[in-house]
């Protein structure tokens, strides 16, 4: 049995604080090591990032998701009693459900609302002096997955919506304010979504037969009882909160667009499998979700160490989809390597790996792809615009990030 590296802090919690995305690499880097141990608000925690941690972390015999997520997490980002706590059949039945809304059909349906949508806003974009894309995205795809949920939602209802949505994926890595406004967010939403879910079970609200929201509020568990309508609530929002947060990307792609104008171009008239790899690349470039967590069922070792029941156990998502040993020169931008990319489930994990069925893996991941495509395609093929002056910085201690400036364009226009 070998000694687990070992940060020498007596708690590490400030430093996650102050590094954010990179607090787990830069640990790694520094004790030459995919794993080691530390204190996370005085909890003992393991870190791991890379291929073979992953692969282990998604081990439902050793680790399960039971009490991993944080209060604060809890509070705002997942709520309580959703899908991202559950294990074993519990998680498989409920999981299905999600996956039931990804067929075919309702992923290219999501695309045809998207690029509606988007030529929708481009029509008002025009008429304004400047156009902030993170905050016009985002109110953007709140529409568009509402629509496609068969959610209502009133035109004067977008706005507060929206940074509802948004306050609840602000709020989860934060304290104060942030995470204030993101409980306050979770209390509004959930009402607001809990009420819907008992309409449409009393018949006075129709939500068409595939749709998002019949498929949660007639989804009955393994016993055969309708979810509570609290919960019912919770995986309603768990549809819409992390297909808005894909307004990030949204804005990601834009940045990498200027950084990189020379994709630019390529882009054009390109080939869906060309876009797929700027797609992919901008997802493993950018910070999204930095890690995720569970808690270890049962003594084990691995590879030399020993896990200890209870244990909570992080896996950085960001620092595997930038680790060197499996991607060539991770910190430079280069969309070709997708081309050569072996679709591994544990090797490119910007939203969970793993299997989407049995695993903790976004199920929306689908969803997320083709609204992205589809952005990709209007910034580069469907509108002009400038760029002023702005600061477009990343910083990577805030969690989670977005460009400083939030992308300003000015002089939009259509094109064709």
């Amino acid at each position: 049995m070998r000694e687990m590296p070992s940060d020498k802090s007596p708690d590490a919690t400030l430093a996650l604080v102050m590094e954010g995305y990179d607090f787990i690499r830069n640990r790694c880097r520094q004790y030459d090591t995919n794993v080691f141990r530390t204190r996370l608000g005085l909890q003992e925690t393991i870190c791991m990032r890379g291929e073979a941690a992953a692969r282990l972390f998604y081990d439902t015999d050793r680790f399960k998701r039971e009490g991993a997520a944080p209060s604060l997490a809890q509070k705002t980002l997942f709520g309580q009693g959703g899908v991202q706590g559950l294990d074993g059949e519990p998680h498989r039945h409920r999981k299905a459900m999600f996956m039931s809304m990804m067929t075919p059909e309702a992923i290219e349906h999501m695309a045809d609302i998207v690029t509606r949508r988007w030529r929708e806003y481009l029509e008002r974009w025009e008429q304004q002096e400047e156009v902030l894309l993170f905050d016009e995205s985002s109110r953007l795809i709140t529409e568009a997955v509402c629509e496609w949920a068969a959610v209502p939602l009133p035109e004067e209802d977008v706005d507060r919506r929206t940074d509802e949505f948004l306050a609840l994926i602000e709020g989860a890595a934060s304290i104060g304010y942030r995470q204030w406004r993101g409980r306050r967010a979770r209390s509004r939403s959930e009402s607001w979504l809990g009420g819907l879910i008992e309409q449409v079970r009393a018949g006075t609200l129709n939500a068409p037969k595939g749709s998002a929201l019949r498929a949660v509020a007639e989804h009955r568990d393994p016993n055969g009882k309708l979810l509570d309508p609290e919960i019912a609530a919770v995986e309603m929002n768990n549809v819409l909160r992390p297909t808005v947060a894909v307004g990030r990307w949204v804005t990601f792609t834009a940045l990498a667009l200027h950084d990189h104008p020379e994709h630019r171009e390529r882009l054009r008239g390109a080939d869906d499998e060309t876009v797929e790899c700027f797609v992919n690349e901008v997802r493993r470039f950018y910070p999204f979700f930095p890690f995720v967590g569970a808690i270890v069922r049962h003594d084990f070792e691995w590879n030399g160490y020993r896990f200890e029941a209870g244990t909570r156990v992080l896996l950085d998502l960001y620092g595997t989809d930038h680790h060197p040993d499996i991607w060539r020169h991770p910190d430079v931008f280069d969309p070709d390597r997708f081309r050569e990319w072996d679709h591994g489930a544990y090797n490119f994990i910007p939203q969970g790996g793993g299997d989407h069925h049995t695993h903790h893996r976004c199920p929306g991941e689908w969803i997320s792809m083709v609204i992205l495509k589809r952005a990709t395609r209007q910034l580069v093929e469907g509108m002009e615009y400038e760029v002023p002056e702005q600061d477009l910085s990343v910083d990577l201690t805030d969690m989670p990030a977005a460009p400083e400036s939030g992308f300003v364009m000015r002089n939009v226009r259509r094109v064709g």
